[in-house]
């Protein structure tokens, strides 16, 4: 097990012990700290969002990885497109290795200019997935919406992961939180998956709650508890697969059939679950965002 994966299962583990977390532990007044001073100076507007002349939505979470904000930017962004609106979608390029203090278009809408392996997973993911959808990664989010609506005239901006990213205004923030996983042990990183303290929760326009099973009962009652104690609107998302295939073959997978799966997200037990119904004689897991290679 490497260090990242012990890491995130202290996240998630209710009561976490041991040396690794009381490090982590001390580490995460620190982060802390500097967590609350930037959201201190931008709510007191000591320091103020730039703004671009274009209607911008967030798409983030309170936690680290594995919520499924990436498929919600995409169905987002696919609604948009569909009303005839100029949509682009603007991601930092985590993993990748294009110079992302340079605006990189990763798609027009049509083309993928990019492998995986160079403008990261999910934007490369984006591209694939939502046509008619301009893709791109900075890691100045402000200076990368500000030529999408200058030079493409975009009319709303996506910001994939961009709730913690106050340097743009944004119109519009919604905030994704698993039925199950919730915020982990509720501590700060690293000791836990939280980005921020209490006082983000004031800035959520609307909460989604991501229902990762095949049943979704768990998931209603978090989001009427998440209704009911944030005083927010709160939705239900449920992601369901509609099939399982061989990548390499293309075929599909019939129940009972025996299987290796292997996966590399934020929490992949989720993605075992799935597989109930299959004879999995296998499982790999890799740290999130694991880069394949063919052998």
């Amino acid at each position: 097990m490497s260090i990242k994966t012990a890491i995130t299962k202290l996240h998630y583990t209710r009561e976490p012990k041991g040396v690794l977390f009381e490090i982590l532990k001390f580490c995460s007044f620190f982060y802390g700290l500097g967590a609350h001073l930037k959201n201190f100076v931008y709510d007191k507007k000591i320091l103020r969002p730039n703004k671009v002349d274009a209607f911008v939505i967030s798409v983030g979470n309170m936690t680290t990885g594995g919520v499924g904000k990436t498929p919600v930017v995409s169905e987002i962004a696919k609604y948009l497109v569909s009303k005839n609106k100029k949509v682009a979608i603007i991601s930092r390029g985590y993993g990748g290795k294009l110079d992302n203090k340079n605006i990189n278009m990763i798609s027009d809408g049509k083309s993928l200019f990019f492998e995986a392996s160079e403008c990261g997973d999910e934007p490369a993911w984006l591209a694939q997935n939502t046509p008619g959808c301009l893709v791109f990664t900075c890691k100045s989010r402000y200076k990368a919406a500000k030529f999408a609506v200058e030079k493409y005239g975009v009319e709303i901006i996506i910001l994939d992961d961009g709730f913690q990213h106050r340097k743009l205004h944004r119109d519009l923030d919604l905030v994704l939180m698993d039925s199950v996983k919730g915020f982990g042990n509720e501590n700060l990183l690293p000791a836990g998956p939280l980005r921020e303290g209490a006082e983000a929760l004031d800035r959520i326009d609307k909460m989604i709650i991501v229902s990762k099973n095949t049943k979704h009962d768990m998931a209603k009652r978090v989001a009427k508890i998440m209704n009911k104690r944030l005083k927010l609107p709160t939705q239900l998302c449920y992601t369901e697969p509609d099939y399982v295939y061989n990548i390499k073959t293309g075929q599909r997978l019939m129940e009972g059939m025996e299987a290796t799966a292997i996966c590399a997200i934020g929490q992949p037990q989720q993605f075992y679950d799935f597989l109930k119904d299959f004879n999995i004689s296998k499982t790999v897991t890799f740290d999130d965002h694991h880069q394949y290679k063919y052998i």
